[in-house]
């Protein structure tokens, strides 16, 4: 008795279908949405879903087809980080690849910090443009070397703002007295007596140092203090004057005896 096999080519191309990275071209010139297509079409693994050349059908195409990459053209707008940060609130697992011109180290840092998730220049090679594809899709960010370094200078101003600046603030000795008071955990009114002034003094001396700091209340004053050893420099201070102080007195005993 014959028997029929089945056929074992169905199951894996409809399996190949539905694993392939789906995107979106969004982009204003037809040639380069052309040229897209015909790169992607030599691809087994990458299909487009939809070909757009407006800010408002980039917005109404991620909320119609279900897309995993979306290039978009970044002079489509005026404001492109606005607009990456407007088609992720419609669509947040998307990855959006920036196609620009020519970016600029401020361009670069902006748009990564509103979402996009790699930068690309007009004129990047096709085998290039498929790596991109298929890196971002894979959840990896993709920039050129350039890209990079701006991105690393950006985050190491920002640690060195979190720390430099702060350190450079001057504070009076009643403000440091006061700040004492505050990390031995004593209240405004015992802090008062100990400087020898108001509580109302106190707080507003407070809301001086909070300003200063740039912190908003007393546990934050106290991990400051903590982390950056503001006491530790200003109890050294103190025993260094004190000890001038002791030492003058003793000059002055013994020009007297």
């Amino acid at each position: 008795m014959a028997t029929h096999k089945p056929k074992l080519q169905s199951q894996p191309i409809e399996a190949e279908v539905e694993s392939a990275i789906r995107i979106i071209v969004a982009d204003s010139e037809p040639i380069f949405r052309v040229g897209v297509r015909k790169i992607v079409a030599v691809e087994d693994d990458i299909r487009i879903v939809a070909q757009v050349e407006s800010v408002e059908s980039a917005l109404s195409s991620v909320a119609r087809f279900e897309a995993d990459v979306m290039l978009y053209e970044g002079g489509l707008g005026e404001n492109p980080g606005e607009i990456v940060s407007k088609i992720l609130a419609v669509a947040p697992a998307l990855k959006i690849v920036l196609v620009t011109v020519q970016p600029t180290e401020e361009e670069t840092v902006e748009l990564l910090r509103c979402g996009a998730r790699g930068i690309v220049s007009r004129s990047i090679a096709p085998d290039l443009l498929i790596r991109c594809i298929r890196k971002v899709a894979a959840g990896e960010t993709w920039l050129d070397n350039q890209g990079v370094n701006w991105v690393i200078e950006a985050y190491r101003a920002q640690a060195a703002q979190l720390t430099e600046p702060r350190n450079r603030v001057r504070l009076s000795n009643k403000e440091l007295q006061i700040i004492a008071g505050v990390t031995q955990g004593l209240r405004n009114k015992d802090i008062a007596q100990e400087v020898g002034t108001t509580e109302q003094v106190v707080k507003n001396y407070l809301r001086k140092v909070y300003d200063k700091l740039g912190v908003s209340d007393r546990l934050e004053l106290a991990l400051y203090c903590m982390h950056h050893k503001l006491l530790e420099n200003y109890q050294l201070a103190e025993e260094s004057t004190a000890a001038t102080a002791a030492e003058s007195a003793a000059e002055e005993s013994g020009g007297d005896s």
